[in-house]
């Protein structure tokens, strides 16, 4: 299962993609079939991946509710380039699901944040049990609120840690 987008493919993780991106590079490479930056994973994502993986592990029936690789399509000569991340914080609660996203630094401002979002959005709403998701991201990165307003969402109030605000899109947007 994969989601195509314009310029992306969006690889959700596996319990083996996920172990092999924390322990074997080389071959989490080959499992994802890309070229993988020498600055991967983004700094926010680095202490995170250990997460991840016992969260994976504990549900491997339900790919696609955790990380997503951001593959970006290659010009038919050279593998696709692995260019960022997104994904969700789990499975659907009570109808909502959380998204988070990254993009490395060298490829930010080419709109690649919104069509990975975009493309993980659709693939949610298109599931039966989701009815809200919901982002949040802090105030002094207006990138990412800039990426949240296009795909359609709403502020709705302050992030859970108050240092941010918190934004929805409802299912019948």
């Amino acid at each position: 299962m994969a989601i195509q987008t314009n310029r992306l493919t969006l690889a959700p993780a596996t319990v083996e993609l996920a172990r092999a991106e924390i322990n074997n590079g080389f071959e989490f490479k080959r499992l994802l079939g890309a070229s993988v930056p020498k600055n991967w994973p983004p700094e926010a994502l680095t202490e995170a991946l250990p997460l991840f993986l016992k969260l994976i592990e504990a549900a491997p029936d339900k790919v696609g509710w955790f990380n997503w690789y951001a593959l970006a399509q290659a010009d038919g000569q050279s593998p696709p380039i692995l260019i960022g991340g997104c994904g969700f914080f789990g499975p659907p609660c009570n109808g909502a699901v959380q998204i988070g996203y990254s993009v490395l630094s060298e490829f930010q401002g080419q709109g690649f944040a919104t069509e990975m979002v975009c493309g993980i959005v659709k693939w949610a709403m298109a599931q039966p049990t989701v009815v809200r998701i919901i982002a949040e991201t802090e105030w002094e990165n207006p990138a990412s609120v800039r990426v949240l307003e296009k795909v359609g969402f709403t502020a709705t109030g302050s992030s859970a840690d108050m240092r941010g605000t918190r934004f929805e899109l409802l299912a019948e947007n």
